[in-house]
């Protein structure tokens, strides 16, 4: 097999093949292979495998908005954090009598402010299926709402990116308020179980691993699906050229409207799956330094590619967890560092990089070209070119 074949086509099966020994490696390795052994993996390192998936998620869909749309998002933390809180209000009405009071409806925190009664937007929690469609209902509805406005009054650029980073900064203070019913600054955490199993558990944690896999398994064929189809083709056309795109006569708020909410709901189904992981959920998901690093995760593996920001996510977290564990305080210095060299040398991240090396002419799969001059547009049903 070229190097040439390789990048043009081989992306979606070495993903899909990689995502599936991880789902068959690490769980057996973990469940079957005895602590002493030296081929034994921790559930630390599964648990924390999975957690780096969901950030792969949640990279993805802010390249599909950002590399394909030419929209600048500064705020998909908001859509992840409402995701996870969906999730941790379920995980929460699952703990019943087991809760430090042992009211067997009010969460702790609830009881401990003196609340009397769960409020209405908690009703419906204790079921999986129920919290599973918020985390992905919640976002895609804010989503609809901040785009229809957005994209309406024709925002964009950088503007769009500040109010973007606004929302979400919004919402964090919203959050962080005890009267909201969310647990203020401690946030959703003391979680006893999910869909029956101790969440505790090795075998909950490996089963919460190959979720969280196929989760970006299904997420990915999906953005392909959208990217490689005609809908792809006008978003290309009308991130390098909106103008254009426009006065051809396409209704280019709808088709970001699309986009945008169905990012927001990738993003959310990355929330949901990272907090029976993580044990909790507070504001500081909601901080803009998270959503930031989500976009250089993105750029550093290579934006407008879906493959590149998935391996941007995990490198990029792998990189973070040893830092902040050898040198915890250069951390922010180094991330600032790698997102200059990134711009600098590699603009088109290390997809683009392992593209040069193989053929550099032959764009990677799934990469949304840069048009030279025109933008490659369809011209719509009853129009001429031109």
């Amino acid at each position: 097999m070229s190097g040439g074949f390789l990048f043009r086509h081989g992306w979606t099966a070495f993903l899909l093949i990689a995502l599936a020994a991880v789902c068959v490696i690490l769980p057996l390795l973990n469940l079957a292979v005895p602590e002493g052994s030296p081929f034994h993996v921790s559930t630390y390192v599964v648990t924390l495998s999975g957690k780096f998936l969901c950030y792969a998620l949640l990279a993805l869909s802010v390249d599909l908005v950002w590399g394909y749309c030419g929209i600048l998002s500064l705020g998909h933390g908001t859509f992840f954090a409402l995701g996870g809180y969906a999730m941790g209000m379920h995980l929460m009405r699952k703990i019943g009598t087991r809760g430090v009071y042992g009211d067997p409806i009010l969460p702790d925190f609830m009881v401990f402010l003196n609340w009397h009664e769960l409020p209405w937007y908690w009703h419906g929690f204790n079921h999986f299926a129920f919290a599973l469609l918020m985390a992905v209902v919640v976002p895609g509805v804010l989503a609809l709402v901040f785009g229809w406005f957005a994209f309406k009054s024709r925002v964009t650029g950088v503007y769009l990116s500040i109010i973007t980073q606004a929302m979400t900064f919004a919402l964090m203070l919203a959050f962080f308020r005890n009267d909201m019913g969310f647990g203020g600054n401690n946030g959703l955490t003391d979680f006893k179980e999910i869909l029956g199993f101790d969440i505790q558990s090795d075998a909950t944690r490996c089963g919460l691993l190959v979720a969280s896999a196929v989760a970006l398994a299904g997420g990915f064929l999906i953005c392909r699906a959208v990217t490689l189809s005609k809908l792809g083709k006008v978003m290309v056309a009308l991130r390098d050229a909106e103008s254009r795109t426009r006065f051809l006569g396409y209704r280019v708020e709808h088709y970001k409207l699309f986009v945008w909410v169905l990012s927001a709901m990738l993003a959310g189904i990355a929330g949901a799956l990272y907090v029976p992981q993580a044990g909790i959920i507070n504001p500081s998901e909601f901080a803009p330094a998270n959503s930031i690093e989500a976009v250089i995760w993105v750029a550093a593996g290579g934006r407008g590619t879906l493959i590149g920001p998935i391996f941007g996510a995990v490198l990029v977290n792998v990189f973070k967890t040893w830092m902040t564990g050898t040198l915890p305080e250069i951390w922010l210095f180094a991330l600032g560092g790698l997102f200059i060299v990134v711009t600098l040398f590699l603009p088109k991240g290390v997809i683009g990089l392992f593209n040069r090396m193989a053929n550099g002419k032959t764009p990677a799969a799934g990469t949304a070209p840069i048009a030279a001059k025109e933008p490659a547009v369809a011209t719509p049903p009853g129009r001429k070119g031109g």
